[in-house]
């Protein structure tokens, strides 16, 4: 298995925007999460989330087909490289995510987005939210319009999570790296 640190070399290499940065610490917060929920490897499952879009800044044309190139500059083993793919399932990829890992990442990808704009609209940012806040918001398409929220439902029902869950879950593991993404 790769280190944490050859990860972040390899996407501070292909990504230099801190926006993007910011969006692989959260979702690798969330997906440690997640593993620790289900008695998984949080380092491992945190690794696929902070790597997933290690294409995106630099080829996003080839988005989810250019990272396995990328991710075998540092040996990246094959289950990694499928689960990175995966998260653009239907989207620009057709590589389907089959484990739990993997739908999990392809729903908080974008969840992870919308609770990050619902938390900038808060005096508090993170701090006390809810998942009733983001729930809220969900309902206005036109904010954070670019957030896909069928992919969303799509991955909660792959997953077999509540939505509540699913977004209290998301916001516990942001709130814990608050101060890492701009929402303290």
């Amino acid at each position: 298995m790769i280190t944490r640190e050859q990860a972040e070399e390899l996407f501070r290499k292909y990504n230099k925007s801190e926006s993007l940065y910011h969006h692989a610490l959260s979702v690798e917060a969330t997906m440690r999460e997640f593993a620790k929920k289900y008695g998984e490897d949080p380092e491992y499952w945190g690794i696929v989330g902070f790597l997933h879009d290690i294409d995106w800044e630099m080829f996003p044309e080839e988005h989810c087909r250019k990272a396995p190139e990328l991710l075998r500059e540092i040996g990246t083993p094959d289950d990694v490289i499928h689960a990175v793919c995966s998260h653009g399932y239907g989207l620009v990829t057709d590589v389907k995510p089959e484990r739990q890992m993997e739908k999990i990442l392809y729903t908080v990808d974008e969840l992870t987005g919308l609770v990050n704009a619902t938390a900038l609209m808060r005096p508090t940012k993170i701090e006390g939210m809810e998942a009733k806040s983001v729930k809220k918001k969900w309902k206005d398409r036109r904010f954070a319009a670019g957030v896909n929220r069928e992919v969303i439902e799509k991955g909660a029902e792959m997953c077999g999570i509540d939505m509540n869950e699913l977004i209290e879950t998301t916001i516990k593991a942001m709130a814990g790296v608050a101060d890492k993404i701009g929402l303290n």
